[in-house]
């Protein structure tokens, strides 16, 4: 595997090798599996140039063959999922299962926007005494994709099926760290759609994503990363009024109401903990269980961790993954050592293999003092606290400030739910902890983001919206 070697560029159908060459590491053994080029801003204009010629054409053709197209690429990855789903796990140390998982998760992102495009094109309108209105959806233009490298395929997925399906030619810039299974979507992609609608660069990450967005024929970007950069992305695209759809990072709570059905509770939290190894911004980050339950929750959740293992991809037994690099694991150590000088219980589940970026499941209880209480852990830690006061309790977390994803556990669903809904919380999962899927929006309230992913929004992000008014 190591002689696979993944191109710099992809450009209206052309390979361009990078003279800059980097290695793609397999974070559960530190070896190197693939080699990638790395390019820079004169083969974004290249790119974007493509993509601006391809404009015309993609954009007046007709909606039912965009999806047609679409509904080929989702056929195509289902059928080459035992080939990328290996590469997906090595280059993310994502479990092979997961990774198998993505790959459909990214098919059907295919399949909705194929769907969503249909739907889309029919035009809406409104008649009055002396007037006919019709409103029409136009294609935005050329469409920049910056991915990252937790989901290396379903978020270039999610971002390219639904700018192709409104009709706008895409570049993708993958994360440069993990670029194989998203060179492969771009590959099935070139095969299913005229030359130029597709496009892919390679290269360090803010200095190809600013290339993007200066041009002034970009006409949107989509990013999904960290606030911090989400902020520099944001302030750019507003210069020229790109337009930016932002899916940020957040501090996802898992709460546990007071009639909760705790074994169940802790097997929603195993998923939405465990789930990508723990690096998914949509992971439960703070667990808030309340006073009634604390003890009880404590002990189930404390046995449930004894038995969960990290382990490498490929074992069947393994029950999460390694971190994507040894950075990873040094600052989740770093916390957690920083939580018990400060006298914090540390539960931890047992440890992974001696080589490469593991490390076990984590809880820490009573963690609100202490500095990882307040961060996006990313990784296979808990930290605890108690509630007794829920209106004290959704009064902090909306004042935090970021709100992508939450969980809330119950017995009473009408309960559950109206406590969800007080949430500044972009999706919320109720006795559930995997609550995304292609047909409804996904993005979040404040530093969480701007825009929403999936659904029929997800469509309009690429589109403006024309209004005819006609003399009756």
């Amino acid at each position: 595997m190591t002689d696979n070697r993944i191109p710099a560029a992809r450009i209206a159908g052309r390979i361009v090798e990078g003279g800059d060459v980097h290695d793609v590491i397999d974070p559960s053994t530190g070896a190197a599996i693939a080699s990638v080029g790395w390019t820079g801003a004169a083969d974004v204009e290249k790119a974007v140039s493509a993509g601006a010629q391809a404009f015309q054409l993609w954009s007046a053709t007709a909606a039912r063959e965009r999806a047609a197209a679409l509904r080929a690429i989702a056929s195509d990855l289902r059928a080459q999922t035992t080939d990328i789903a290996p590469l997906l796990a090595a280059e993310s140390g994502k479990l092979l299962g997961e990774a198998e998982g993505e790959v459909e998760f990214s098919a059907k992102y295919f399949d909705w926007f194929a769907d969503a495009a249909v739907i889309a094109e029919e035009e809406t309108g409104r008649t009055t005494a002396n007037r006919r209105f019709r409103v029409r959806r136009h294609p935005v233009g050329v469409v920049a994709a910056v991915g990252t490298w937790n989901f290396p395929l379903s978020i270039p997925a999610r971002k390219i099926a639904a700018s192709i399906a409104a009709g706008c030619p895409t570049v993708l810039k993958p994360s440069e760290r993990t670029p194989i299974s998203a060179d492969a979507l771009v590959r099935i992609c070139e095969r299913h759609l005229p030359r130029g609608v597709i496009g892919q660069v390679i290269g360090e990450g803010i200095e190809l994503t600013n290339a993007l967005i200066d041009d002034p024929r970009v006409a949107a970007v989509t990013f999904t990363g960290s606030t911090p950069i989400g902020k520099v992305i944001a302030e750019r695209a507003a210069r020229t009024l790109t337009r930016a759809c932002l899916e940020l990072g957040g501090r996802a709570p898992f709460i546990v109401r007071e009639d909760a059905d705790v074994a169940d509770a802790v097997e929603h939290l195993m998923v939405a903990k465990l789930r990508n190894n723990g690096e998914s911004c949509i992971a439960a980050n703070t667990l808030f269980v309340h006073a009634s339950l604390a003890e009880e929750f404590r002990d189930a959740l404390a046995a449930r961790l004894a038995g969960v293992r990290p382990g490498r991809q490929e074992e069947p037994d393994a029950d999460f993954g390694p971190l994507i690099d040894t950075r990873a694991v040094e600052r989740l150590r770093a916390l957690v050592a920083q939580a018990e000088r400060a006298g914090k219980r540390v539960v931890r589940g047992p440890e992974g293999p001696d080589s490469g970026a593991f490390m076990p499941a984590v809880l820490v209880e009573d963690a609100r003092d202490s500095e990882l209480y307040a961060q996006e852990i990313f990784g296979p830690v808990l930290a605890m606290d108690i509630y007794e006061d829920e209106d004290a309790l959704v009064s902090e977390i909306n004042g935090w400030g970021v709100g992508l994803a939450g969980y809330v556990c119950g017995r009473d669903i009408a309960a559950a739910q109206e406590l969800a809904e007080r949430l500044r919380i972009g999706i919320v999962g109720i006795n559930n902890g995997a609550p995304n899927t292609p047909e409804v929006p996904f993005g979040g309230f404040g530093d969480s983001g701007v825009g929403r992913e999936g659904g029929l929004v997800g469509y309009d992000e690429f589109t403006e919206l024309q209004t005819i008014s006609a003399a009756r």
